[in-house]
């Protein structure tokens, strides 16, 4: 809480400095009485934060979403951070620690007290929109991140877990995919960046092994969903969602025929622990078997999120796998893990959180 209130005290003094500029760039000069400073009423956080009534109303709006934010922030509960015995403990080294499946991660870890003699390198951009409009930098962040990771790993002799993709597998012309399954990819299509970087940090890994003897794990990890995903982050859960929630039609690409399986957060992150304490060092599936079209998930989400939204159908989109269900096999036999949240279950807490950010972002402070 202590850090909380530093860091509002900061941002409302740059919002004092800002609207300080703002007023002396629209004909508020300071008094030019260099003997006689002009009267400035005392400072107070809601006196900074009530803008004159000619700014601009987007100036406006910025500083009430930072105002419910904050506010937001503050009333998080945060998970009870365990103490183990030093003999226990292990020193924990999280790439992509704030992001969607990093921070569940750390949360799980810290409960069971770890505090750098593991790295998962989760490290990546995931969103097609994302990797799309970047693909130099994804295909950088999955190499030379991997390179980078990969050497701390040999210089401390931690075991490193690599977060691979279903996407190594392209468009399978095998169903259900497992982990002998050589792919189907595009090497120059529109998401080669990320289907092609994956492959390669997964070379790179088993490079790294062969020539270096470092430990190191790979986790294929399948569709994933839950609390803390990115709400315009461009992929089918979080789209249909969002949608759902404003009454906007769900864009289906294609006829919906097309299949995915959709794991919870927390069945991935038990999996990850689960594997990293393995003595398994090939590729592992992490993915919930469950198979479900397109069309099939749109009308779930539309249902548990009592919407009445149309659905609107979009061209495919080029290189979209058409089928796309893991065959977890080895997971069950070298990790004893499988999935057990239900995609009901999962999608009313997932929806749970969408409607709270929502309501975080569009409702005015005084009725927080």
């Amino acid at each position: 809480m202590f850090r909380i209130n530093t860091l509002l005290k900061l941002a409302l003094t740059l919002l004092a400095f800002a609207l300080s500029a703002f007023l002396l760039s629209n004909g508020f000069p300071p008094s030019n009485n260099r003997n006689t400073p002009a009267a400035v009423p005392e400072a107070h956080p809601e006196h900074f934060l009530s803008a004159p009534s000619d700014a601009s109303s987007s100036s406006i709006k910025d500083i009430e979403t930072l105002k419910r934010r904050v506010s937001a922030l503050e009333k998080r509960q945060f998970p009870t951070v365990a103490r183990l015995d030093w003999r226990q403990r292990k020193r924990i080294l999280i790439t992509g620690g704030a992001g969607f499946v990093g921070s569940h991660l750390a949360d799980a870890l810290l409960r069971a007290g770890h505090t750098v003699d593991q790295i998962y390198h989760l490290a990546s951009p995931a969103s097609p929109p994302n990797y799309q409009l970047n693909p130099v930098k994804t295909l950088k962040t999955n190499l030379v991140g991997t390179i980078n990771m990969l050497g701390l790993a040999k210089r401390t002799r931690a075991r490193l877990l690599l977060a691979s993709t279903s996407e190594v597998y392209g468009d399978p012309e095998k169903h259900p995919q497992s982990e002998d399954y050589w792919g189907n990819v595009n090497p120059i299509g529109p998401r080669s960046c990320y289907d092609e970087g994956k492959r390669a940090a997964e070379a790179l890994c088993y490079a790294y092994k062969r020539r270096s003897n470092v430990d190191i794990r790979v986790a294929r990890i399948f569709n994933t969903y839950g609390p803390r995903m990115q709400m315009n982050d461009g992929r089918v859960v979080s789209n249909f969602i969002l949608q759902a929630l404003r009454g906007q039609p769900l864009t289906v690409y294609g006829e919906g025929d097309q299949t995915r399986s959709f794991q919870f957060v927390t069945d991935l992150v038990s999996g990850l622990i689960a594997l990293m304490a393995s003595n398994y060092s090939q590729p592992v599936n992490l993915g919930n078997p469950d198979e479900h079209t397109i069309g099939e998930f749109a009308r779930t989400v539309l249902s548990l999120a009592n919407s009445s939204a149309p659905v609107h159908r979009l061209q495919p989109a080029k290189d979209d796998p058409h089928r796309r269900k893991p065959d977890i096999s080895v997971a069950k036999r070298e990790l004893a893990w499988q999935p057990t949240v239900l995609l009901r279950d999962g999608l009313l807490q997932t929806i749970h959180y969408f409607r709270h950010r929502l309501s975080v972002d569009e409702k005015p402070q005084n009725e927080l």
